[in-house]
C-alpha cells in the first residue's frame, strides 16, 4: 500500500520524483513507533495537529504542554491531554466526526521534524486523564503512518520561555486575560475559575 494517491503521483510525474517518493517512503515510513521516535516524541513540548470536519473542511492547530506531554502508550499509540482553550473545540469536534489526523512535531533547535497520521479516538473517562493536570480528556492516536520528514527549510529558534498556562501539578494555573474582557465574561462555563 503506498501513502501517495494520484494528485501526489500526477506532480511526481511532473517533476520526475516518482523513483525518489517511492525510495522515500520505502526507507522513511513505518507503521510502527521505533525507540528513537518514541524519544523525538517524548522530548517535545508542543506539536501542530491536522485534522479535518465531515465535509473535509481542514483546520490546523497548535497543542502545547511540558515536554513529554505527549505519551507514547506501546508502539501503534500516542496519547495527549485536551487543556481549556476558548470553548470552540474545533480540532477535537472534528476528530470526533472525522477521526484522521496528522501530528507534526518539530525541534526547532536541531531543526528536525517528524509526521504521524493515525485515527483519533476520544473517551470521556480515559484513566490517562489524570496523568496530566487539569486535562478535560485524552486523545488517543492509533498510528498508521511516522516517517521523518527533511528538515531543510526549518527556521532555527532557540526556547525563551513555556507558557505559564501550561497546568502543572500542585499550583494554581494563571486565568488568560481574555476571559476577563466584558465580551467573554457572561459566555464563560459555569465553573470556569474566571468567573469568581
Amino acid at each position: 500500500m503506498t501513502m501517495y494517491h494520484e494528485g501526489s503521483r500526477r506532480l511526481q510525474r511532473q517533476f520526475d520524483t516518482v523513483r525518489l517518493a517511492d525510495r522515500l517512503e520505502e526507507v522513511t515510513v513505518h507503521d510502527r513507533i521505533t525507540p528513537a521516535d518514541r524519544a523525538f516524541i517524548e522530548q517535545r513540548d508542543m506539536f501542530f495537529l491536522a485534522t479535518a470536519d465531515a465535509e473535509g473542511w481542514p483546520s490546523c492547530s497548535y497543542k502545547g504542554g511540558e515536554p513529554g506531554f505527549v505519551k507514547v502508550l506501546d508502539e501503534t499509540t500516542v496519547a495527549f491531554p485536551n487543556y481549556d482553550g476558548n470553548g470552540m473545540y474545533l480540532s477535537m469536534g472534528n476528530a470526533l466526526v472525522n477521526p484522521k489526523v496528522g501530528l507534526l512535531f518539530l525541534d526547532f533547535e536541531r531543526q528536525r521534524r517528524m509526521r504521524l497520521t493515525g485515527t483519533a479516538s476520544i473517551a470521556p473517562l480515559d484513566p490517562l486523564t489524570a496523568q496530566w493536570p487539569e486535562a478535560q480528556f485524552v486523545v488517543r492516536v492509533a498510528v498508521r503512518e511516522v516517517f521523518p520528514n527533511c528538515p531543510r527549510y526549518i527556521h532555527k529558534y532557540q526556547l525563551v520561555e513555556r507558557s505559564r498556562f501550561v497546568p502543572q501539578a500542585g499550583c494554581a494555573t494563571p486565568i488568560p486575560d481574555w476571559k476577563r474582557s466584558e465580551w467573554a465574561r457572561d459566555a464563560l462555563p459555569a465553573n470556569d475559575p474566571a468567573r469568581r
